[in-house]
């Protein structure tokens, strides 16, 4: 199944800000393709875009791979590929955006057509945020993972498996202590298992945040156990898509950023931030994009050739 999508379109470089780290279980970078399990009506089924042509001129191809797939899968599963991967996105606005900045302007043409991305669910963000809080990114990830593997389902595809995010029902049931044994404090199982709760009840829905500001619904998920501004300003932006939002305190983030731009204070950094407005979030990515290009796992725009991957039906 053919997804449109308006160029440039960097998929990989889309893929690789969403996972964070190669040692994700869920989104997978399997060159030149990006897998991920979802559920269709409750069945598991992996979906598969890849681009079947260049960048600058995407010919992106959605496959979907399993057994007795659910009827109408590959339209049910289409609008999930477009939300995660910011499909619906116009490229040109955040493009002239860091293109007119000069210190940014080498890395937009690296990065060109890399869309923020988002997590499909509101559930799945949460818990991609609460157990990195004063962690690093790979100690997070290795708790996330361990979350993974004890409540999430298993399918095996051509003999490799493949992993399902836990759902809020799964870990609403779930006992503190078993969450502790992920590596995540007693506060922080707690807080999961709650936000989990209210989700899987209803109380907590992502429609409940459309008709809110940015910054009121940061004063709403506050308002939550074991949610400071930090982790709403997460939540916001990678759940969400709140590009307006940028998690200022986060130090990996701000690091990776400054050390981009060539500043030395914190007071340039936040300054340059506040430059970006609307699309301040947007600077996140880049701080997290850098440093995956500098460790070869993002390859540069400007190098990026028409690949010869099989297309599947």
């Amino acid at each position: 199944m053919r997804l449109p999508v308006r160029a440039p379109f960097h998929l990989e470089a889309t893929v690789r800000v969403l996972q964070r780290r190669p040692t994700n279980l869920i989104d997978r970078w399997e060159p030149p393709r990006y897998r991920r399990a979802i559920r269709i009506r409750a069945r598991a089924v992996l979906m598969e875009v890849t681009n079947l042509a260049t960048v600058d001129a995407p010919e992106l191809r959605l496959s979907l791979l399993g057994r007795e797939l659910p009827p109408r899968a590959p339209a049910e599963a289409a609008p999930i590929a477009r939300e995660i991967l910011g499909l619906d996105l116009d490229p040109g606005t955040l493009q002239r955006r860091a293109g007119a900045e000069p210190a940014l302007r080498e890395i937009a043409r690296e990065l060109r057509g890399m869309r923020p991305p988002r997590y499909p669910d509101l559930f799945e963000t949460v818990a991609n945020v609460i157990p990195f809080q004063q962690l690093s990114v790979d100690a997070g990830m290795a708790v996330v993972a361990q979350l993974v593997r004890r409540f999430g389902e298993v399918g095996v595809h051509d003999g490799q498996p493949f992993h399902l995010f836990p759902t809020a029902e799964t870990i609403a049931d779930v006992r503190a202590a078993s969450l502790k044994r992920c590596g995540m404090s007693a506060s922080k199982s707690e807080a999961l298992r709650s936000v989990a709760k209210a989700i899987a009840s209803g109380v907590l829905t992502a429609d409940s945040f459309t008709k809110l500001s940015s910054a009121e619904a940061i004063e709403r998920l506050t308002q939550l156990s074991g949610i400071g501004p930090w982790s709403a300003a997460l939540i916001l932006l990678r759940g969400l898509r709140r590009l307006d939002v940028f998690p200022q305190t986060d130090r990996g983030a701000e690091n990776s950023l400054a050390a981009l731009l060539h500043l030395r204070s914190r007071a340039s950094l936040i300054r340059f931030v506040e430059r970006f407005g609307e699309y301040r979030g947007y600077l996140y990515f880049y701080g997290l994009a850098s440093r995956l290009l500098a460790a070869g796992l993002i390859h540069p725009a400007v190098g990026l050739q028409s690949v010869t991957a099989p297309a599947r039906a």
